[in-house]
């Protein structure tokens, strides 16, 4: 074999193919290259290698055209059928010399994330992912190719025959698109010869082994066929003809058979076995808040999909897979509005778009809009619109507890005195944790309604009357339940502050500053605090995971509980933190006159034990704390702390609200020195130093 291997490496370099095919190759993969990658400044290798697929569609068939055709013609391959060495090592030989001339400049595109990483983040699993999809896919064409040739013996034919074949193969997604949207028999058939599929599986950042299996079991099958058409030939003169005509019939049938078995067996393994995600921040699998809660749920939960199975969004569709997997109550159904196009209506009056949900239970239902699973930006320097985040998890992971909860806790946010308005992102965060919420000033009521579930006092500026002070301490000793935010304020508020006190605690006022190096963000007084350990921290107390504060105060917190109230620590300062109290006049960070030494307290849980039940206060003395923008400097790491804090006082066994999932890298940034440069290293000297070599090279021997 290593011999037939020499020979028809050495007979593709010195005719002249083998290196206009590399050429060929690196040409346009450069080009598609610099257009996607450096110019355009997408991160993702993928990109660019599905948009050179179709090259297979015509150098593939004229590479392999003469592999076998060209002996059967000059009436070498008697030699290769009467050679001490086997007919499947003379095809193996064959196969990989030219197996050989194409990973040669697929070796090339390695270096290729490498070198666009200088230019920014660059995802690294799913680049060499994308380049492993690109050479299955092409040494499967390749397999095809000298299959096609093995049947004649002109290079004409094999090579158009070939052609055909690979651009069915192309196509094949379509075809089976035009003959049914939802589906059929047909299709399924049709789909076993579909090869841009299983590349598509590839490289959309899951490793998938199916696919793997399938390209691989292709090749050896179609090397196997690739044998028995010549061992047939073989055997034709002989007096066996017969019978040794039947044994190849029986072998190919096994062998076609025994490659169904094996693709069949490993496509009805659960996707948790063959489905990798090599995304970054795991984009398609399911978060331990979503398995947890879906391990608890007992009653069926039917996910609805507006669209044909075979056309659905295919992240969505991975993310279905994982809730099915996981619990055998979840069952997802596709329903193509083409063929049952008022299924949606009996859901919702409004229009709902291609791939949009529906989760519906015994008790109730609801509709997650396809729009509302992803998260986009506009970009104004384009007027385009990119998609920067995916939230179906998220999404998928309320709605179902929605539908499974027996009622829906509500929360009041407290106005009148200048609160904060809480933020996009954290209303929307009580959305997910299927909270309902709503604006009150007390003014307007007697007493803080009965189906309160929590308050949310969101750093007022100016001062309760004793009446609204009032309405909020009856609302807690009642087992009530509430979330205060301070901010320093130059202007005493006594009947705030009553509040607190009702709970033993009171505000230190002045800024917080802490000046050890690990507990701030560009100035000492953007606190990174410590995070201490408690339910309500869960997830957040690992090492380099930070929670921001900017301009907190402090809180005193009694050092030992105060009768029928415990303490619950949740933020801290270092030990080489203080209390700035004269912050008009602060002239540094260091310690002046009347500051007060850390560590301090910034953020507290209190818990009263009542007759009945129990009342508890979390108060916070940064006002930033909880806002969009603070929380984004730290990866949603406050949004946690509160999402947590909400679940627990709903009482939620798990917090439903999964964070959306970066969708994207940020873009590549390439001079326009350094795009011109790869262009003409790999778009115009390497393809022309390798035609030029392969020219001289057959000229010297053509002169001999």
């Amino acid at each position: 074999m290593k011999a037939i291997f020499k020979r028809e490496f050495s007979a593709y370099i010195h005719s002249v193919v083998g290196l206009l095919f590399m050429a060929v190759t690196v040409f346009f993969f450069g080009l598609y290259g610099a257009v996607y990658n450096l110019a355009s400044g997408y991160p993702y290798v993928s990109y660019t290698l599905s948009a050179i697929l179709f090259l297979f569609l015509l150098t593939i068939p004229i590479l392999s055209m003469r592999i076998l055709a060209d002996e059967k013609k000059q009436k070498t391959d008697q030699l290769i059928l009467t050679a001490p060495v086997s007919v499947g090592k003379v095809v193996l030989g064959k196969y990989f010399a030219m197996a050989a001339i194409f990973l040669i400049p697929v070796a090339g595109m390695c270096i290729f994330p490498l070198f666009l990483s200088r230019f920014g983040t660059v995802p690294m699993a799913e680049s060499y992912a994308a380049i492993l999809a690109f050479a299955l896919y092409g040494l499967t064409c390749m397999a095809v190719g000298i299959l096609v040739s093995s049947f004649t013996e002109s290079q004409v034919i094999a090579a158009v025959l070939s052609f055909a074949i690979l651009f069915i193969t192309y196509m094949m997604q379509g075809i089976e698109s035009l003959i049914s949207q939802t589906g059929n028999v047909v299709t399924k058939f049709l789909s076993i010869f579909d090869f841009q599929t299983r590349f598509s599986d590839m490289v959309n950042g899951v490793f998938d082994i199916t696919s793997v299996i399938y390209f691989v079991s292709v090749i050896a099958l179609l090397l196997f066929l690739t044998t028995q058409s010549i061992q047939k030939r073989r055997y034709s003169v002989s007096v066996h003809n017969i019978s040794m005509g039947a044994y190849s019939s029986i072998t190919v049938v096994i062998g076609i058979a025994l490659t169904v078995v094996v693709n069949l067996i490993v496509s009805q393994l659960p996707t948790k076995y063959t489905s990798f995600d090599i995304t970054a921040n795991q984009l398609y699998t399911i978060t331990d808040q979503t398995k947890e809660m879906l391990g608890n749920l007992t009653e069926d939960v039917t996910i609805y999909v507006l669209s044909a199975e075979d056309n659905a969004d295919t992240t969505v569709a991975q993310t279905l897979k994982g809730y099915e997997e996981e619990s055998s109550h979840v069952k997802v159904e596709y329903i193509d509005p083409l063929v049952n196009p008022q299924f949606a209506s009996s859901y919702s009056t409004t229009n709902l778009s291609q791939n949009s949900l529906i989760v519906e239970t015994s008790k109730r239902y609801k509709v997650i809009s396809y729009s509302d699973m992803y998260e986009t930006e506009i970009d104004y320097s384009t007027y385009s619109q990119n998609v920067t985040g995916y939230d179906g998890e998220g999404q998928l992971t309320s709605a179902i507890a929605y539908c499974t909860s027996d009622d829906m806790p509500k929360v009041y946010m407290i106005t009148g005195h200048n609160e904060y308005t809480l933020d996009s992102g954290f209303t929307t965060a009580l959305e997910k944790e299927n909270i309902d919420y709503e604006t009150i000033s007390l003014m307007e009521y007697d007493a803080i309604p009965e189906d309160a579930e929590c308050i949310i006092i969101h750093a007022p500026e100016k001062d309760f009357s004793e009446d609204d002070a009032n309405k909020v301490i009856e609302y807690l000793n009642n087992g009530g339940k509430a979330l205060i935010t301070t901010e320093y304020v130059d202007i005493q508020m006594p009947n705030f502050e009553k509040i607190l006190s009702e709970f033993g605690l009171t505000i230190q006022s002045g800024y917080a500053v802490d000046t050890n190096a690990g507990n701030y963000y560009q100035a000492p007084i953007y606190l990174l605090p410590n995070v201490e350990y408690s339910d309500e921290t869960t997830g957040l107390t690992e090492s380099h995971t930070y929670v921001m504060a900017p301009y907190a105060e402090g809180i005193a917190v009694p050092d030992v509980d105060v009768e029928n109230i415990t303490y619950t620590k949740l933020l801290t300062t270092s030990e080489s933190s203080l209390l700035k109290t004269d912050v008009k006049n602060a002239a540094s960070f260091e310690k002046e006159e009347g500051d007060i030494d850390g560590p301090l307290c910034i953020g507290v849980k209190a818990e009263k034990t009542l007759d009945s039940g129990s009342a508890v206060l979390y108060v916070f003395s940064s006002a930033q704390f909880f806002t969009d923008n603070v929380d984004n400097a730290v990866s949603g790491n406050n949004k946690t702390l509160f999402t947590n804090i909400m679940s627990t006082i709903a009482s939620h066994d798990v917090s439903v609200s999964v964070p959306v999932k970066s969708y994207s890298y940020d873009n590549l940034t390439a001079s326009t020195k350094d795009v011109v440069l790869f262009e003409t290293v790999v778009v115009i000297l390497i393809p022309l130093a390798l035609i030029i070599i392969g020219f001289v090279i057959w000229f010297k021997r053509r002169k001999k």
